[in-house]
């Protein structure tokens, strides 16, 4: 009788099975299993939100965390983690459809990696209010820039590699610092500034993510500021989401992305200037 030989594919579905139940055991034991399951449920909203949006999901899970307790360079930690997860897969799944922009993309990512590597000093050395006032402005920016521009372009793409690396350094250092990939300040800059396609300017924004996340994670670990627990238990729930999120923003329309996306900006931005009243004791 001829011994069956184990395929690698099934030795390491059966190694990540293992390893993925050990982690959710472990969790279960470190957080609860009421927190655990409120965790995964904020990361399903914000990995489909960070699908269908392109964005790193930070301007939902930062706020909320702020809201139910944590401080704010924590939640940002914990943002940065789950971004890892949402952005890699969210990627994956625009690349098979055909609608990722890999050469652009790259250039952006490398100048994530060297702005997001800044982001651990720039939240050690502002304050918890200077963060949320640097966060509404670039905000506010983006909503402003974003409403004016065209749904379709009017002139050609401007893909210069130089500018696209800049462009990736600056707000890979400012976006990570505030908790957010990167898209909600990337996705207005190249469709107003840049005339890029909406559609493509997402599929590419989640690449982005992917470089600037990790450099950014790698930097607030090394200041003591990411909650390992709580980053797994989001990202794990953020990949189911991101699927479903990036699969419904391949079928809609334009106008109605770009829509959805100016509502979500308008909300993030309410949310943060009434913290920051909070803040200052005037609500």
């Amino acid at each position: 009788m001829v011994q069956r030989v184990p395929l690698p594919f099934n030795i390491l579905f059966k190694s990540f099975i293992k390893s993925a139940s050990s982690t959710i055991n472990h969790l279960i034991i470190k957080v609860g299993v009421y927190m655990l399951l409120g965790l995964a449920f904020f990361g399903i909203l914000v990995g489909f939100s960070s699908g269908f949006f392109g964005i790193g999901g930070g301007t939902i899970l930062v706020p909320a965390l702020i809201y139910f307790g944590y401080d704010i360079k924590m939640a940002i930690g914990i943002s940065v983690m789950q971004m890892i997860f949402s952005s890699m897969f969210g990627s994956y799944v625009n690349y098979k459809a055909g609608v990722l922009q890999l050469n652009s993309g790259i250039f952006l990512g490398f100048g994530a990696l060297f702005g997001a590597a800044l982001s651990g000093f720039i939240v050690s050395a502002l304050s918890h209010l200077a963060l949320l006032v640097l966060f509404a402005a670039i905000l506010a920016m983006s909503i402003y820039k974003f409403f004016t521009a065209p749904i379709v372009p009017k002139s050609e793409p401007n893909e210069s590699k130089t500018l696209l690396f800049i462009v990736g350094v600056v707000i890979g250092a400012i976006a990570i610092s505030t908790g957010t990939g990167g898209a909600i300040f990337l996705t207005p800059v190249l469709v107003g500034f840049m005339n890029w396609d909406i559609k493509k300017a997402v599929g590419t924004t989640l690449f982005f993510i992917i470089f600037g996340s990790i450099s950014g994670f790698i930097s607030l670990s090394a200041n003591g500021l990411v909650d390992y627990d709580a980053g797994v238990a989001v990202g794990i729930g953020s990949l189911m989401g991101v699927y479903f999120g990036v699969k419904l923003s391949h079928r809609v329309e334009k106008k109605v992305q770009k829509r959805a996306l100016l509502i979500l900006y308008v909300i993030m931005f309410i949310l943060t200037v009434n913290k920051i009243l909070s803040e200052l004791n005037v609500l």
